[in-house]
Protein backbone atom coordinates (compact mmCIF):
# COMPACT_ATOMS: atom_id res chain seq x y z
CA UNK A 1 0.00 0.00 0.00
CA UNK A 2 1.37 3.42 -1.01
CA UNK A 3 1.95 6.25 1.50
CA UNK A 4 -0.96 8.18 -0.03
CA UNK A 5 -3.31 5.19 0.31
CA UNK A 6 -2.14 4.66 3.91
CA UNK A 7 -2.83 8.28 4.71
CA UNK A 8 -6.30 8.10 3.17
CA UNK A 9 -7.07 5.12 5.42
CA UNK A 10 -5.26 5.99 8.67
CA UNK A 11 -3.97 9.55 8.38
CA UNK A 12 -4.87 12.86 9.96
CA UNK A 13 -3.45 16.37 9.57
CA UNK A 14 -2.72 18.28 12.77
CA UNK A 15 -1.95 22.01 13.10
CA UNK A 16 0.96 23.35 15.20
CA UNK A 17 0.29 23.28 18.94
CA UNK A 18 -1.93 20.20 18.86
CA UNK A 19 -1.30 17.94 21.85
CA UNK A 20 -1.60 14.37 20.57
CA UNK A 21 -1.39 12.94 24.08
CA UNK A 22 -0.32 14.01 27.56
CA UNK A 23 1.99 12.42 30.08
CA UNK A 24 0.00 10.21 32.46
CA UNK A 25 -2.96 9.70 30.13
CA UNK A 26 -4.09 6.26 29.06
CA UNK A 27 -3.81 5.60 25.34
CA UNK A 28 -4.38 2.86 22.80
CA UNK A 29 -2.91 4.41 19.67
CA UNK A 30 0.55 4.87 18.19
CA UNK A 31 1.58 7.45 15.60
CA UNK A 32 3.78 7.53 12.48
CA UNK A 33 4.84 10.90 11.04
CA UNK A 34 4.53 11.16 7.26
CA UNK A 35 5.37 14.88 7.17
CA UNK A 36 5.97 17.58 9.76
CA UNK A 37 7.53 17.66 13.23
CA UNK A 38 6.44 16.51 16.69
CA UNK A 39 8.22 17.09 20.01
CA UNK A 40 8.21 14.61 22.86
CA UNK A 41 8.51 16.24 26.28
CA UNK A 42 8.28 15.41 29.96
CA UNK A 43 7.74 17.44 33.13
CA UNK A 44 10.83 17.37 35.34
CA UNK A 45 10.49 19.21 38.66
CA UNK A 46 7.61 21.21 37.20
CA UNK A 47 9.50 22.28 34.06
CA UNK A 48 9.14 20.94 30.52
CA UNK A 49 12.14 18.99 29.22
CA UNK A 50 12.17 18.18 25.49
CA UNK A 51 13.24 14.55 25.09
CA UNK A 52 13.14 14.39 21.30
CA UNK A 53 12.10 16.25 18.16
CA UNK A 54 10.73 13.74 15.64
CA UNK A 55 10.31 14.16 11.88
CA UNK A 56 9.06 12.25 8.84
CA UNK A 57 9.44 8.48 9.12
CA UNK A 58 9.59 8.45 12.94
CA UNK A 59 7.04 6.67 15.12
CA UNK A 60 6.03 7.22 18.74
CA UNK A 61 3.41 6.25 21.30
CA UNK A 62 3.95 2.54 20.67
CA UNK A 63 4.46 1.71 24.36
CA UNK A 64 0.78 2.33 25.08
CA UNK A 65 -0.01 -0.52 22.68
CA UNK A 66 2.82 -2.80 23.80
CA UNK A 67 2.36 -2.58 27.58
CA UNK A 68 -1.03 -0.89 28.02
CA UNK A 69 0.41 1.60 30.53
CA UNK A 70 -0.16 5.38 30.81
CA UNK A 71 1.76 7.69 28.50
CA UNK A 72 5.26 8.35 29.84
CA UNK A 73 5.59 11.70 28.02
CA UNK A 74 3.65 14.38 26.12
CA UNK A 75 3.56 14.62 22.31
CA UNK A 76 2.97 18.06 20.77
CA UNK A 77 2.84 19.02 17.09
CA UNK A 78 5.51 21.64 16.34
CA UNK A 79 4.67 22.28 12.69
CA UNK A 80 1.70 21.13 10.61
CA UNK A 81 2.00 17.36 10.44
CA UNK A 82 0.51 14.48 8.47
CA UNK A 83 0.35 11.57 10.90
CA UNK A 84 -0.85 7.97 10.69
CA UNK A 85 -2.92 7.03 13.75
CA UNK A 86 -2.71 3.28 14.37
CA UNK A 87 -4.86 1.29 16.80
CA UNK A 88 -3.78 -2.05 18.38
CA UNK A 89 -5.60 -4.23 15.85
CA UNK A 90 -4.10 -2.42 12.86
CA UNK A 91 -0.68 -2.48 14.51
CA UNK A 92 -0.86 -6.27 14.98
CA UNK A 93 -1.92 -6.81 11.36
CA UNK A 94 0.91 -4.59 10.09
CA UNK A 95 3.52 -6.53 12.10
CA UNK A 96 2.18 -9.92 10.99
CA UNK A 97 1.96 -8.99 7.32
CA UNK A 98 5.18 -7.00 6.94
CA UNK A 99 8.45 -8.38 8.31
CA UNK A 100 10.32 -5.22 7.25
CA UNK A 101 8.12 -3.05 9.48
CA UNK A 102 8.63 -5.43 12.42
CA UNK A 103 12.44 -5.42 11.98
CA UNK A 104 12.54 -1.62 11.66
CA UNK A 105 10.54 -1.27 14.84
CA UNK A 106 12.79 -3.68 16.77
CA UNK A 107 15.89 -1.78 15.61
CA UNK A 108 14.34 1.56 16.55
CA UNK A 109 13.31 0.34 19.99
CA UNK A 110 16.82 -1.03 20.57
CA UNK A 111 18.24 2.36 19.57
CA UNK A 112 15.92 4.13 22.01
CA UNK A 113 17.00 1.81 24.83
CA UNK A 114 20.63 2.64 24.08
CA UNK A 115 19.84 6.36 24.01
CA UNK A 116 18.06 6.03 27.36
CA UNK A 117 21.13 4.31 28.83
CA UNK A 118 23.36 7.06 27.42
CA UNK A 119 21.06 9.72 28.86
CA UNK A 120 21.17 8.15 32.33
CA UNK A 121 24.96 7.99 32.11
CA UNK A 122 25.07 11.65 31.03
CA UNK A 123 22.96 12.75 34.00
CA UNK A 124 25.51 11.17 36.36
CA UNK A 125 27.90 13.98 35.43
CA UNK A 126 27.46 17.00 37.71
CA UNK A 127 29.29 19.34 35.34
CA UNK A 128 27.16 20.77 32.51
CA UNK A 129 30.09 20.80 30.08
CA UNK A 130 30.71 17.09 30.70
CA UNK A 131 27.06 16.27 30.07
CA UNK A 132 27.04 17.99 26.68
CA UNK A 133 30.40 16.57 25.59
CA UNK A 134 29.40 13.05 26.71
CA UNK A 135 26.12 13.26 24.81
CA UNK A 136 27.87 14.50 21.66
CA UNK A 137 30.48 11.73 21.74
CA UNK A 138 27.79 9.07 22.20
CA UNK A 139 25.75 10.57 19.35
CA UNK A 140 28.80 10.63 17.08
CA UNK A 141 29.42 6.94 17.77
CA UNK A 142 25.77 5.91 17.41
CA UNK A 143 24.48 7.88 14.41
CA UNK A 144 27.12 10.39 13.35
CA UNK A 145 27.63 10.75 9.59
CA UNK A 146 31.08 11.24 8.05
CA UNK A 147 31.21 14.58 6.22
CA UNK A 148 33.90 16.96 5.06
CA UNK A 149 35.59 18.28 8.19
CA UNK A 150 34.60 15.47 10.56
CA UNK A 151 31.48 13.68 11.83
CA UNK A 152 28.09 15.34 11.68
CA UNK A 153 25.61 15.00 14.53
CA UNK A 154 22.15 16.31 13.68
CA UNK A 155 21.08 17.41 17.16
CA UNK A 156 19.71 20.86 17.96
CA UNK A 157 20.26 22.73 21.23
CA UNK A 158 16.72 21.69 22.25
CA UNK A 159 17.53 18.00 21.57
CA UNK A 160 20.74 18.21 23.61
CA UNK A 161 18.96 20.10 26.38
CA UNK A 162 16.37 17.33 26.70
CA UNK A 163 19.06 14.65 26.83
CA UNK A 164 21.25 16.46 29.35
CA UNK A 165 18.65 18.05 31.63
CA UNK A 166 20.03 21.52 30.85
CA UNK A 167 18.44 24.69 29.47
CA UNK A 168 18.78 25.27 25.68
CA UNK A 169 20.58 28.59 26.24
CA UNK A 170 23.09 26.85 28.52
CA UNK A 171 23.69 24.20 25.87
CA UNK A 172 24.21 26.89 23.21
CA UNK A 173 26.85 28.59 25.38
CA UNK A 174 28.72 25.31 25.89
CA UNK A 175 28.60 24.45 22.18
CA UNK A 176 29.84 27.96 21.41
CA UNK A 177 32.84 27.43 23.67
CA UNK A 178 33.54 24.05 22.06
CA UNK A 179 33.49 25.75 18.66
CA UNK A 180 35.97 28.41 19.86
CA UNK A 181 38.22 25.56 21.04
CA UNK A 182 37.94 24.13 17.50
CA UNK A 183 36.51 20.86 18.78
CA UNK A 184 33.45 21.23 16.56
CA UNK A 185 31.71 23.47 14.05
CA UNK A 186 28.11 24.63 14.47
CA UNK A 187 25.83 24.04 11.45
CA UNK A 188 22.17 25.07 10.86
CA UNK A 189 20.94 21.56 11.77
CA UNK A 190 23.51 20.29 14.25
CA UNK A 191 27.28 20.20 14.68
CA UNK A 192 30.30 18.73 12.90
CA UNK A 193 32.80 17.18 15.31
CA UNK A 194 36.29 17.71 13.93
CA UNK A 195 37.90 14.82 15.82
CA UNK A 196 35.79 12.48 17.96
CA UNK A 197 38.86 11.08 19.74
CA UNK A 198 39.96 14.57 20.72
CA UNK A 199 36.48 15.27 22.06
CA UNK A 200 36.61 12.04 24.10
CA UNK A 201 39.96 13.09 25.55
CA UNK A 202 38.45 16.43 26.49
CA UNK A 203 35.65 14.54 28.31
CA UNK A 204 38.29 12.54 30.20
CA UNK A 205 39.94 15.81 31.23
CA UNK A 206 36.60 17.23 32.41
CA UNK A 207 35.87 14.03 34.37
CA UNK A 208 39.24 14.15 36.11
CA UNK A 209 38.78 17.84 36.86
CA UNK A 210 35.35 17.11 38.38
CA UNK A 211 36.80 14.32 40.55
CA UNK A 212 39.67 16.45 41.88
CA UNK A 213 37.36 19.39 42.57
CA UNK A 214 35.15 17.04 44.58
CA UNK A 215 38.14 16.16 46.79
CA UNK A 216 38.81 19.76 47.76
Amino acid sequence: MSEEALFQKLGKTFPPGTVLFKEGETGREMFVIQAGKVKISKLVRGEEQVLAALGAGEFFGEMAILNNKPRSATATVVEESKVLVIDPKTFEIMLKNNVEIAVRMIKKLAQRLQEADDQIESLLYKDANSRVVHTLTRAADAYGKPVEGGIKVSSSADDLAGKTGLEPEQVKEIIGRLEKAKLLTITPDGVVIADANRLRKYLEYLSMKEQFEGME
